[in-house]
């Protein structure tokens, strides 16, 4: 079950509001980089909620990155024993909680004057989707770059739809690798 909502979650991160979070090594010389590999079972990689995304959504993943990288950025996928970076992802699902608070002032209409004061609580559970982007400098085996977006998840969307999702979220992601400072 658990796992049907992971794949769930991914292929219904959409477009949202929020923007990617970056964080990198100042120390990396990201002009170095022209070359990528995938990190081993990088979907597999276990995070502290046992996450994992089923085939279908780990090669829509592997898809958008290797398109991003590889058409955007100009950097060619390789062996991994002959890449400058290795890539990794990871994905998440938590439930957040909505409460919206209505406060409402009347008159009553039962023949006297006065006011009354009304007040309307609503909660909404609904799920945000975390995808999360790895670049590891192979040489060193350290973490040089990371990229995360997270979004309400939207359901019941088509496959062609999912793929579209996908897409954007990782463009977006990947909006600021190498890091602007290092252009």
């Amino acid at each position: 079950m658990k796992n049907i909502l992971i794949v769930a979650a991914l292929a219904l991160l959409t477009a949202c509001t929020q923007t990617p979070d970056w964080d990198y090594d100042k120390s990396a010389n990201f002009s170095n980089f022209k070359t990528f590999a995938w990190v081993e079972n990088a979907s597999l990689t276990k995070d502290t909620n046992n996450y994992q995304i089923n085939g279908l959504m780990e090669k829509r993943v592997r898809t958008a990155v290797n398109a991003e990288l590889s058409q955007t950025l100009g950097m060619s996928l390789v062996d991994a024993a002959n890449a400058d970076v290795l890539v990794n992802f990871h994905a998440s699902v938590d439930k957040e909680l909505e409460v919206d608070t209505f406060n409402v002032n009347y008159r009553p209409h039962w023949g006297y004057w006065g006011t009354g004061f009304q007040r309307d609580t609503t909660a909404r559970e609904y799920e945000v989707g975390t995808l999360i982007i790895d670049i590891v400098d192979r040489e060193s085996n350290q973490l040089v770059w990371r990229g995360a977006k997270e979004g309400r998840l939207k359901k019941n969307q088509s496959p062609e739809q999912r793929e579209a999702s996908i897409k954007e979220t990782v463009t977006n992601i990947l909006s600021n690798f190498p890091p602007h400072k290092q252009l």
